[in-house]
């Protein structure tokens, strides 16, 4: 049966102190309503809807960088879950099929649990919630199940003591046919302690149409919630723990395992190592066998096999390393291919380039990609040598074979097999030094008296 995503992303998050709408913080790299709609792309949804509000044009922007089709509907005002909901029904119009509505500030549900969900369904269940076992319920709303089947959803503020004791909770995750969840939708009422539409009220109203509800549950901590920051925090550890014993388990080396961080879409081949105090950013891929050295930062970049990052060393967004080229400590590389065995290993910045293979670029070079407005490129040919301390002002490019010498400002194309030297001409003034500091210390004697 086909299925359709419903995220709700529309909550303001007070509690997160901040000017940006909740579901915009993030987790390893990626905003929390990504990680719902990671989630959920895991059904192959025919159509996603993601029901904004607070700073809804913030977040319709990065929704549409993550997934320019996806179908966004505006919560003009907050009425509750079930108005939230309410709002998908225009881009779910035509649709034939099984809604599942998951939270933007819930990003921890895993694909295997929807997939239970949808075998309920499928199995005759009209409508099914997903619940947990709580150690701490608090102010969960509990799940009344009655002769096994879900009788109705009590938010707390609305439930007897009695049905504070119920440890089975609601985490807000609902599958039913989509014209069934807004039908029950729009037979909900707003008779409750806050004065809203609560999506959870649609079991009971079910339960009145002859319709089945039941639940599935899942272990208390895919349900975690963020609503302040120190639950965002306690997220990012989760989601930190989990890659990190992902990657363990895929066949990487983690030297200091608790010191390495990833973001939400690493990806690391088998027999990779990654020393202590590494950070991944965002599309980052590594391939097999490749090391990446100490504090070194990676971020939208490919890294090949065999190839060798820092200590200290930052690649970022369009960095291309070729099998078995290095990148060395205090090196940046940004939108640079590095072909196969180069070098760039000391102290250097390459952007907006071409790295030839087996090229050799010395301590301290520079592409000077940037005129102020605009980047230009610089092309550097197989096996050449870059020596150090070499600026190379783009548009440039340097042969196969060619050399540069130690010192050299490069302005214009060195052919193939030639060696480009630019060095300002040395002179040496014997005794120059010490009349010049004596020269300088005199003023200085004469500035501090006078003041």
């Amino acid at each position: 049966m086909a299925t359709a995503l419903i995220v709700l992303a529309a909550g303001m998050g007070t509690r997160m102190n901040s000017d940006l709408p909740k579901v915009m913080h993030e987790i390893a790299g990626a905003p929390l309503f990504a990680h719902a709609l990671a989630s959920g792309s895991a059904l192959a949804p025919e159509r996603a809807v993601l029901v904004v509000g607070h700073g809804a044009d913030m977040v319709e922007a990065a929704a549409k960088d993550l997934d320019p089709d996806i179908n966004i509907a505006v919560q003009e005002d907050q009425l509750g879950t079930g108005h939230a909901v309410a709002q998908a029904r225009a881009a779910l119009d035509g649709f034939e099929g099984d809604a599942i509505v998951l939270y933007g500030d819930t990003p921890f549900i895993r694909p295997e649990t929807l997939d239970a969900m949808t075998a309920a369904r499928a199995a005759g269940s009209d409508v099914v919630v997903l619940g947990f076992e709580a150690a701490d319920p608090g102010r969960y709303g509990r799940l009344i199940v009655k002769d096994g089947a879900l009788n109705r959803i009590v938010e707390f503020k609305d439930a007897s003591d009695e049905e504070r004791a119920v440890t089975l909770c609601n985490s807000g995750v609902i599958a039913a046919n989509s014209d069934v969840l807004f039908d029950l939708i729009d037979a909900v009422g707003n008779n409750n302690a806050s004065g809203e539409y609560y999506l959870t009220d649609i079991v009971e109203v079910a339960r009145t149409k002859g319709l089945t509800a039941s639940v599935v549950t899942c272990d208390e901590a895919e349900t975690l919630g963020i609503n302040s920051r120190a639950e965002l925090a306690a997220a990012e550890q989760v989601f930190q723990t989990r890659a990190r014993d992902a990657a363990l388990e895929d066949g990487v080396t983690l030297i200091a395992r608790d010191t390495v961080y990833f973001a939400h879409d690493t990806v690391i081949g088998r027999d990779t190592v990654v020393e202590p105090n590494v950070v991944f950013g965002p599309g980052v891929t590594v391939e097999s066998g490749a090391l990446i050295r100490a504090f070194s930062h990676l971020e939208g970049c490919h890294v090949s096999r065999g190839g060798v990052v820092g200590p200290y060393a930052r690649l970022r967004p369009g960095a291309e390393l070729a099998n078995d080229a290095k990148v060395g400590n205090f090196v940046e590389i940004k939108n640079a291919q590095i072909e196969e065995g180069a070098k760039v290993n000391h102290l250097s910045y390459v952007g907006d380039a071409r790295v030839g293979e087996h090229a050799n670029i010395g301590a301290g070079t520079i592409t000077c990609n940037y005129d102020g407005v605009s980047k230009h490129h610089t092309d550097i040919g197989a096996r050449t040598f870059i020596g150090s301390n070499t600026c190379l002002v783009a548009p440039v490019s340097i042969g196969d074979e060619a050399m540069t010498a130690t010192g050299t400002v490069v302005t214009k194309d060195v052919p193939a097999g030639a060696m480009a030297v630019g060095r300002a001409k040395m002179e040496v003034k014997p005794g120059l030094a010490i009349k010049l500091f004596e020269k300088l210390k005199a003023a200085k004697a004469r500035r501090q008296k006078g003041s």
